[in-house]
């Protein structure tokens, strides 16, 4: 059984690529994570016609930590591949 905690922590973190407008971010995504994102206060309702949704405050810092922890430079796996 997948952890839908580790799901929704990177589905949080890869939305910032979609960053526009502010805090506005496409939500091209699994509508099902959105969703778990919305129940836990990150991002607004995905539900609509919208073609985006906004990260609350909370949400945004949260996608930032997240990303830089799991993308950034000190990221696992970040360098020239072991042979």
């Amino acid at each position: 059984m997948p952890n839908l905690d580790h799901i929704d922590d990177t589905v949080l973190a890869l939305l910032l690529l979609g960053l526009h407008n502010g805090d506005r971010v496409w939500k091209g995504m699994d509508w099902d994570a959105m969703e778990r994102l919305h129940e836990k206060g990150l991002i607004t309702n995905p539900v609509g016609t919208a073609k985006s949704v906004a990260f609350t405050p909370e949400g945004r810092k949260r996608a930032e930590e997240l990303f830089d922890a799991l993308f950034g430079d000190d990221a696992p796996g970040d360098g020239p591949a072991e042979k």
